[in-house]
């Protein structure tokens, strides 16, 4: 079950929601701050959500046959990071066109998940929400790509707070999945 897993690291969501609020602040309180650097605080940024949704991945890929979902998920994250590392020097469209198309293939695999999840847990429409943010956010970065500097760092931390916001409700679903899950094993155990 997936739900099995991501109760086992339900941590890890919790981290990645805490991770991309802090972005989301950041973006939201520094807004002088220069295009390098929020170029290479999103390539952190991104490689790190990817890097964890990864490891996430596969500690359940024998347990669970849809794992590959979240494995995509986090390779393209580490993907879109090492290549805004290799070329900070992109101009701001090109950035707006990356980190676009990452929240909308992002936000697509995350209600892939709540879809998988809607029979194992409750509240998995925190990750439709999540995902919905992500893919209209990421429209609007495809669509408007010669936006201010300024709208897009209030864009992206808006985004990245209502994506955190979300990830961290979704950790709190799924350990509380991690309860239930034991409570029924227990009574089965019990009985047998």
């Amino acid at each position: 079950m997936l739900a099995t897993l991501m109760s086992r690291f339900w941590w890890i969501l919790l981290l990645r929601g805490i991770l991309a609020i802090g972005f989301g602040i950041v973006a939201l309180t520094f807004p002088g701050m220069t295009l390098a650097g929020l170029v290479l605080y999103f390539a952190a940024f991104a490689m790190a959500d990817g890097l964890w949704t990864v490891f996430h991945a596969f500690s359940g890929r024998a347990d669970n046959e849809t794992w590959w979902v979240l494995l995509l998920e986090g390779l393209l994250g580490i993907a879109f990071g090492v290549i805004t590392f290799q070329a900070p020097g992109i101009t701001t469209t090109v950035l707006l066109l990356y980190i676009g198309f990452w929240a909308m293939a992002t936000g697509l695999l995350r209600i892939i998940l709540a879809v998988r999840l809607r029979n194992e847990i409750e509240g998995e429409w925190w990750m439709v929400i999540g995902g919905l943010a992500s893919i209209l956010f990421g429209v609007t970065m495809v669509a408007r790509p010669a936006a201010g500097a300024l709208a897009v760092l209030t864009l992206v931390g808006f985004w990245s707070i209502v994506a955190g916001i979300c990830l961290v409700a979704v950790a709190f679903k799924v350990k509380s999945v991690a309860g239930k899950l034991g409570a029924v094993k227990e009574r089965f155990t019990a009985r047998a």
